[in-house]
């Protein structure tokens, strides 16, 4: 917890005594240094990739108490990169999506534990094709300081989960197409301007 208590303290010059009475501050996803990634099993032969970027979310960022900070975060379906027209026109088809240019995917948290000095678990509900099931994400703290060229402060993070294609009903072909989906998130988030 060392590091979520006192790395920001330092980089907003700050003391941790001033900052355990400061109120969260809300920080904005930078969309051209944000990315999820994910990962699925096709056939045993190989590991496929697909990625969503560009996004917009926000981050209620309690430097004092991490474990109150905050997240949310929507983006399209159908701004999900595969690589492949062939591919996304097959996961945007009935077989799977069947997305609109509306549907959204969305997470919001619902609670944090700090579990290290630059780690915690941030579990909230995360929402698409119609299902809201709960997730847990393994989150690390990269780094807060000065962003040398945007001139304010800023927060990167790298978090990690697995959900299930059948959960959210998106499972055809399971179990022969892998229904576990391996999820890689990495994202940069600046202060927001008043």
């Amino acid at each position: 917890m060392t590091r979520f208590l006192t790395a920001g303290a330092i980089a907003l010059g700050i003391t941790v005594a001033a900052a355990a009475q400061a109120e969260p501050v809300v920080y904005d996803f930078d969309p051209g240094h944000s990315q999820i990634v994910f990962t699925y099993d096709h056939l045993g032969f190989s590991t496929n990739y697909g990625m969503f970027s560009g996004f917009d979310g926000r981050i209620m960022w309690d430097e004092a108490d991490p474990a109150g900070s905050s997240v949310e975060v929507s983006f399209p379906v159908r701004s999900m990169m595969t690589g492949w027209a062939e591919r996304f026109e097959h996961f945007m088809s009935e077989e799977f999506f069947g997305a609109s240019k509306d549907d959204m995917v969305t997470f919001t948290s619902t609670g944090i534990e700090v579990t290290g000095d630059d780690t915690a678990r941030i579990t909230g509900d995360l929402s698409m094709n119609g299902v809201t099931e709960q997730v847990t994400l393994d989150t690390v703290l990269k780094k807060t300081g000065q962003h040398p060229m945007m001139q304010k402060p800023w927060l990167g993070f790298e978090a990690t989960t697995t959900v299930s294609r059948e959960a959210f009903g998106v499972g055809a072909f399971a179990p022969a197409i892998g229904d576990e989906v391996e999820i890689l998130i990495s994202i940069e988030a600046g202060q927001a301007e008043d």
